[in-house]
């Protein structure tokens, strides 16, 4: 018997449009968001954070006179003939700070100057072999103009507080966008996961993969960009204090030896430019400066070893501190303080730091490309490579996804669908929303606009579903 057509093959049902979870719809909606209103803010800090990472080596082109000794010789001249040589050269002015020169490095010795702020003095260079004054420069707290320029444009544009802002709101939502990013890309591949170390090279030109080479690449940086994130919270304005007040409440701050002779204890010192400390007012009694060679003596047979800075005391109540500025691992921090006769009143190691002080100290060399040197320099400069490329290629997905019809052109493409968020599990909401507001608090730049996110994203989902109650909801269109 024959069998009818219509009934030897099925009809295929109709495709349903996939609906995004809870979870997944506010995820997805909030990585776009963000992503479209801060990229901006993170490809001017990549950008100007690369920059700054090579300072060293821009600097010793542009202040090669300055910096560096053309013919070093067998022996260096005593200290104090080094620091007589840069006060003939500039007669004005408290003497402050002495950075002794080592090798083809030029002795560095800094002044006091009352035409500038108490964050800038005058630098004197001295070749420390033959005591001939090299140049001479205003300096940031013993940056030179260089350094400070693009520190201040990596950190706020050049715009002060204001522009600090955008530094902060960068940093903010960096970790959020490399933990939201990862996630996304781990839902896509919830059957292959080895998929998602790589881009589809497979994929037709378009969306997918851009989307691809978008994920992988971010997946790649993610850690770095975690690390980029939270070390640059420690010293902004409004996040960094509460770091600052969280380090306090453990007695971990950076310890900073007593320079007093009369017993009292020396505050715990912190920030980011410590590598130097200012002298006493300018009325104070000086002191002899030809004890500097005694107490750089002093130092060197107590076993401090690399570059280090002499901080010249105010009054002859007040011994003088030798700090280690050796940035490279492993980072020289050693301290002592020393009396004018030589003395060893007081000392503290880098290894007794309280572990936190150690670990915002490693972080901020890291962060600023000084750790490890050259490496770590060239891994700082793939990072901010990899992060503008997959802000551009974001960006890119955004114009991909534009409808193209002609009653529906536009010029880039749709938000993610709204889903409703509100229908969480009551467990996920009463544990999530203590944690977010409790990081909300810490990371203000990330709690406030989070908080208008999340008011807006209601009240137009509630919009939404009013006018549109039948229509089932679409297929995110910007889903990892």
């Amino acid at each position: 018997m024959a069998v009818h057509p219509e009934l030897s093959t099925p009809t295929p049902l109709p495709r349903l449009a996939r609906t995004p979870s809870a979870f997944g719809g506010l995820l997805l909606r909030l990585h776009f968001y963000a992503g479209l209103l801060v990229a901006p803010f993170l490809l001017v800090a990549a950008t100007t954070g690369m920059l700054y990472a090579f300072t060293p080596q821009l600097e010793k082109i542009i202040y090669s006179t300055e910096l560096t000794v053309e013919n070093p010789g067998a022996a260096a001249l005593p200290l104090a003939d080094q620091v007589a040589a840069a006060r003939a050269a500039h007669p004005g002015g408290q003497l402050l700070t002495v950075r002794p020169g080592d090798r083809s490095v030029t002795t560095q010795v800094d002044f006091s100057d009352p035409a500038l702020d108490a964050d800038h003095q005058r630098t004197v260079y001295v070749d420390p072999y033959t005591g001939k004054v090299t140049g001479e420069l205003t300096t940031w707290w013993t940056a030179t103009p260089l350094n400070e320029w693009l520190d201040n444009l990596h950190a706020n544009l050049h715009l002060g507080e204001t522009g600090a802002l955008y530094s902060e709101l960068a940093a903010s939502w960096l970790w959020v966008l490399a933990l939201g990013g990862v996630l996304l890309w781990w839902r896509r591949h919830a059957t292959a996961r080895r998929r998602m170390l790589v881009p589809d090279l497979a994929a037709r030109k378009g969306v997918r993969r851009t989307r691809g080479w978008h994920a992988a690449t971010g997946l790649w940086i993610a850690v770095g960009l975690l690390f980029l994130s939270a070390t640059g919270l420690t010293w902004s304005n409004h996040a960094g204090a509460n770091f600052d007040a969280i380090i306090d409440s453990f007695d971990a701050s950076r310890p900073a030896v007593s320079t007093s002779l009369t017993g009292t204890a020396a505050a715990t010192s912190g920030g980011h430019h410590d590598g130097m400390t200012m002298g006493g007012a300018a009325e104070a009694a000086a002191v002899d400066p030809g004890a500097i060679t005694t107490v750089y003596q002093s130092a060197r047979d107590a076993g401090l070893t690399g570059a280090v800075s002499i901080a010249v005391p105010a009054d002859a109540g007040t011994a003088w501190s030798v700090t280690g500025n050796d940035s490279l691992w492993p980072v020289g921090r050693d301290a002592v303080a020393v009396d004018s006769t030589g003395k060893i009143v007081e000392r503290i190691d880098f290894a007794d730091w309280p572990l936190l002080a150690k670990l915002t100290q490693w972080g901020i060399y890291a962060h600023m490309g000084q750790l490890f040197g050259l490496p770590n320099q060239i891994l700082l400069a793939a990072l901010a490579l990899g992060l503008i490329c997959v802000i551009i290629w974001g960006y890119r997905m955004w114009w991909q996804r534009r409808p193209t019809r002609t009653d529906r052109r536009a010029l880039a493409g749709a938000a993610p669908a709204g889903g409703n968020w509100t229908g969480l599990p009551a467990w996920s909401i009463a544990v999530g929303l203590p944690v977010l507001f409790a990081v909300g608090w810490f990371l203000p730049l990330f709690g406030i606009p989070l908080l208008a996110f999340l008011a807006l994203d209601l009240i137009l989902t509630t919009l939404r579903r009013r006018r549109t109650p039948n229509i089932p909801v679409s297929p995110a269109p910007a889903g990892h």
